[in-house]
């Protein structure tokens, strides 16, 4: 059976999104604490439906990419929880799909911004609340575009490798005072952002670009968002107690092939 997190307090961003919404369920469902947010706008209907106990439950709306913003979650978090054992660093875009050239710079400089210095905002103002408890388990979403390469997704590519040294920087100096920083590298998932990808790639023929990607890995299928947060549930457990700096790739064997 695996550890219970009954009592724990998680912060979770992009947490409408289809990982981070089935993160929230299971962290819930193993006894924690949830704090989600994600932009205005944001459809987060599923999520209040999926944890109803509004005592369990903290909605937040803030964007990343706003260091005052974000700033205001965590003061809001601790708050009215009182700390946070574990953060799903989870926010992320996907950008447009275009080959280099023709990438626009304002587009690229949009996926940077939201997947890297999101990424960095969120480690900077969580890891001092973790460190005066002196323990936590952060968890930030890579990719398996963070160790490969990916045509038409420059930006992506190059913010989610961004993502991978950045958990590592955070394990390195952190891992000392009780703090792990790990990340998962999903492949392709069931999500409104691989749908996005496919139509990219190949605007009217989004199935086939599916099937297509499908059959490149080893499973012969994308995986599912429960699946993600499976890894996920796992890192901010004790049974990844000596889990520190590690990259978790959910890929059905992708990265293998």
């Amino acid at each position: 059976m695996p550890h219970s997190l009954t009592g724990k307090i998680a912060l979770i961003t992009g947490a409408a999104g289809a990982i981070g919404l089935a993160s929230a369920k299971l962290l819930a469902a193993r006894g924690a604490l949830i704090a989600a947010t994600d932009i205005a706008g944001a459809d987060v209907g599923p999520l209040r439906a999926a944890i109803p106990d509004e005592g369990r439950l903290l909605v937040l709306e803030a964007d990343v990419t706003d260091e005052a913003a974000f700033s205001a979650v965590v003061a809001a978090t601790v708050e009215t929880f009182g700390t946070i054992d574990i953060f799903f660093n989870n926010a992320g875009i996907e950008g447009p799909v275009a080959p280099i050239p023709d990438f626009q710079t304002d587009s690229f400089r949009k996926v940077v911004d939201v997947n890297v210095t999101g990424i960095f905002l969120g480690l900077k103002l969580v890891i001092p609340v973790m460190a005066k408890a002196g323990r936590g388990s952060i968890i930030n979403s890579s990719s398996v575009a963070g160790m490969t390469g990916a045509a038409g997704l420059c930006a992506y590519v190059a913010s989610k490798h961004a993502v991978l040294g950045l958990t590592q920087a955070a394990a390195v100096e952190w891992g000392a005072k009780g703090i792990r920083a790990n990340c998962t590298n999903p492949g392709p998932i069931d999500s409104r952002m691989m749908t996005s990808i496919e139509q990219g790639a190949s605007p009217g023929a989004a199935a086939a670009v599916h099937e297509g990607f499908a059959a490149t890995i080893p499973m012969k299928r994308y995986g599912t968002p429960d699946e993600v947060a499976g890894v996920v549930a796992f890192l901010a457990s004790e049974d990844a107690a000596y889990v520190n700096g590690a990259a978790y790739t959910v890929d059905g064997g992708m990265t293998a092939a």
